[in-house]
């Protein structure tokens, strides 16, 4: 599944931690924040503590108990 970035619709790799191009995460946030939140976002992701899940996907296979 292609992601694509929520500002301007561009495709991104589907494993990018943001749905943010670059070009748009720059205008949004500054160059030097982007690469910040990009870089924190990242090293969550390899730690184990960032989970990017389709909700589509988890809620059929996900049963409640109420």
């Amino acid at each position: 599944m292609v992601q694509k970035c929520f500002y301007c619709g561009r495709e991104i790799p589907d494993d990018s931690v943001l749905t943010v191009c670059h070009v748009c995460g720059i205008k949004v946030w500054g160059e030097k924040m982007f690469n910040t939140i990009k870089k924190n976002m990242e090293n969550a992701r390899d730690s184990g503590d960032l989970c990017h899940m389709n909700n589509s996907e988890n809620n059929s296979k996900k049963k409640s108990n109420f």
